[in-house]
């Protein structure tokens, strides 16, 4: 059945907005006016609506009384909440991936741990935790860590911005494709289980100090 055009419409404003948002473009310092959004897009002013609608019902936008719609913002409490079910979820992928990866898919995360972050952590990171998810071999389960992924993002600056967690979070890498390679599900869940809680621990620090 064909996408109606309303619809394709609403999804391209939908991605647009939403990889603003990610990027940074939209900061919780903006006001995302409807009519304004709809300008800066050159789109019409329903399906940006519809968008806006999507988008804060995934939590990344937040109507706040008197101001309107704005990029969510989180406190410690919140950052801990987000974390503990990263734990959960990533140490799941891992085990599942322990069990279900194929060699090829195997041989992919540790290619990417071996060529390096080519001077962007961040982007090396998020390429490794993917390949990860898709060797787990369920989609329900990818479609909870991508929405994880994104909340992570309003977060702003990433924990791996210090090299020296770079490094270390290189070796927690490793010690999560030893275990998936071993096909040791609860190594390997022991190793992502720790790995979250670390990064856990930097940003906190990165919190303290502002």
């Amino acid at each position: 059945m064909p996408v109606s055009k309303a619809n394709s419409r609403s999804h391209a404003a939908y991605n647009e907005i939403k990889r603003r948002i990610l990027a940074g473009v939209f900061t919780p310092a903006d006001r995302l006016r409807e009519t304004e959004v709809a300008s800066l897009l050159s789109m019409g002013r329903t399906p940006v609506r519809e968008a806006l609608k999507r988008i804060q019902d995934e939590g990344l936008i937040t109507h706040q009384p008197g101001r309107g719609l704005v990029i969510t913002t989180m406190d410690q409490q919140e950052v801990g909440e987000l974390y503990a079910m990263r734990e959960v979820l990533e140490s799941a992928a891992a085990g599942l991936a322990a069990r279900h990866a194929s060699d090829v898919e195997i041989l992919h995360m540790q290619a990417i741990l071996d060529e390096g972050d080519g001077g962007d952590p961040v982007a090396q990171n998020l390429r490794f935790h993917q390949a990860i998810y898709a060797a787990a071999h369920n989609r329900y389960l990818l479609r909870s860590l991508q929405s994880l992924t994104d909340t992570t993002y309003l977060l702003g600056r990433s924990t791996l911005a210090e090299p020296a967690r770079a490094r270390v979070s290189n070796t927690e890498h490793q010690a999560i494709v030893d275990a998936i390679r071993a096909r040791d599900p609860a190594a390997a869940e022991a190793a992502a289980r720790h790995h979250i809680h670390q990064a856990l621990l930097e940003r906190l620090k990165m919190l303290r100090q502002g």
